[in-house]
């Protein structure tokens, strides 16, 4: 499934909804598809594969959370915007934490919606330098298969936390400030939002790290971001 700009699956219970963003989506460039609820979008999940993921968070049946840890699981690859209309700090860490890559809240306009998509396209297609494997520790990551293992055994990222992964081994020894790092992987809009990189960093630890609590590849460089151990 290909079009212009990319293959999009919207996922939400209001058809209002749904038609709007289809229509604008399809005028944009983009291939759309319309999923009415969380078990409808993971089974059209299954059977083909998108470049991202509109999912709405308050649906009934499955609701837009659980779908998401699930839509992860299928499409591990896809990246996955969440839509709500709650916009606390807390909706966002658990959005972040099902899988998804970023997060909007009702009511949107276009302009924000599409550099959104773009910030999320951009990180799945970004070229990344030579050579296209790194290995630091038991840590190997292989950028042309967009696959890491440790010790051997490969590991489940999402898009987003391999991104996040890669940059930081690329940059082995070194700090990487907050801002460059969120500006480097979720665009320049985006250099103030610590908390999504907070969340996701927890999150890739609990993967790579013995004792996520004490870690011993990705650091904390205390009021100025992060390092990955030198080789």
């Amino acid at each position: 499934m290909t079009g212009s700009n990319g293959s999009i699956l919207i996922v939400d219970d209001d058809p209002g909804i749904r038609r709007a963003l289809g229509s604008t989506l399809t005028a944009l460039g983009y291939k759309t598809d319309e999923a009415t609820s969380g078990e409808d979008g993971i089974e059209m999940a299954r059977r083909r594969q998108y470049d991202v993921i509109l999912l709405d968070v308050n649906m009934p049946g499955k609701g837009g959370l659980e779908a998401c840890r699930d839509l992860r699981r299928e499409s591990p690859n896809a990246g996955i915007l969440m839509i709500t209309v709650r916009d606390s700090e807390d909706d966002k860490v658990e959005a972040l934490e099902a899988g998804a890559d970023d997060f909007i809240t009702k009511p949107f306009v276009i302009p924000e919606l599409m550099a959104r998509l773009r910030a999320i396209q951009r990180g799945r297609t970004t070229v990344t330098p030579k050579p296209d494997r790194t290995v630091i520790g038991a840590i190997s990551l292989d950028r042309s298969h967009r696959a890491v293992a440790k010790s051997g055994k490969l590991l489940h990222l999402t898009p987003k936390e391999f991104d996040v992964l890669e940059y930081l081994m690329s940059h082995a020894g070194a700090p990487v400030r907050h801002e460059d790092l969120l500006r480097a992987i979720w665009g320049p809009d985006y250099s103030g939002e610590v908390e999504y990189l907070r969340t996701l960093v927890r999150q890739l630890r609990k993967k790579i790290e013995d004792s996520p609590a004490e870690p011993t590849y990705l650091t904390t460089d205390a009021f100025f971001g992060y390092r990955f151990r030198a080789e």
